[in-house]
């Protein structure tokens, strides 16, 4: 990105939204650190960002919520003038063994993971399609290849993902704008750190390369599908897995 850029970066807060957004900082980028309610670690993403050379700004909303999603993109393209990149990772699970999972706990994963996903697609496609440029990149996982007990409704939308993402990619190509995702395998964030040392040792069986990804792995893929580079590439997943799955 060598001339000025706009990057919108969803659940930015922590995690692998946090290396997302640091990734992409850099002199002549601004960089939008979205955040639902943790103020507190989303400044923290914004001072690692404006220590990387880019211009951090903050944009609260929750991604399952259309009126805020509309809104939320008026302004940022109205403050920021365009928007060049917009990366998908905001996402929730709610864990539970199909015969005993609640419609509640299926709706809110679709809400926020797939709902949101497209809500956020759409608010990007306008400006994207009117400047002639964009890209676009989804955060997919590991489970909507292969799938795991007690994640029918986090698999299912992680695999809703996919096939979005291929059929976005074919209506906007014309436009130079590509439309990717990325699909992390087990990545160190808050959620394994919580696991047990039998679910971890578990876990490492399953990882061929013998450790869990770091968030700058999957941020180093998303590095590349959002850069100029990357433009003849489209409706594409990159597993960044350790060799867990191969597809």
């Amino acid at each position: 990105m060598s001339e000025h850029r706009v990057v919108l970066v969803t659940g930015a807060a922590r995690g692998i939204g946090r290396a997302v957004a640091v990734a992409l900082a850099g002199p002549g980028r601004e960089v939008v650190v979205n955040y639902r309610s943790r103020e507190d670690a989303a400044r923290e993403t914004a001072a690692m960002v404006e220590e990387r050379g880019g211009a951090p700004r903050l944009l609260a909303f929750d991604v399952a919520d259309e009126g805020g999603v509309r809104a939320a993109f008026k302004d940022l393209v109205k403050t920021c003038g365009r928007l060049d990149v917009l990366v998908n990772n905001a996402g929730i699970a709610r864990d539970n063994l199909l015969a005993t999972m609640k419609s509640g706990e299926w709706d809110e994963v679709m809400d926020v993971n797939l709902k949101g996903m497209f809500l956020c697609c759409q608010g990007a496609i306008r400006p994207m399609m009117r400047q002639r440029y964009g890209r676009i990149v989804n955060i997919t996982s590991v489970v909507g290849f292969l799938g795991n007990a007690g994640q029918c409704n986090y698999s299912a939308s992680k695999a809703g993902i996919v096939g979005f993402t291929r059929s976005l990619a074919r209506e906007v190509v014309s436009r130079n704008i590509a439309v990717n995702a990325v699909a992390p395998g087990f990545i160190e964030t808050d959620m394994t750190e919580a696991l047990g040392e039998k679910a971890r040792e578990a876990l490492m069986k399953q990882i061929p390369s013998g450790r869990l990804g770091a968030p700058e792995d999957v941020a180093a893929a998303v590095k590349f599908l959002a850069s100029e580079e990357s433009g003849y590439i489209t409706g594409q997943v990159i597993h960044v897995n350790g060799g867990m799955f191969m597809g």
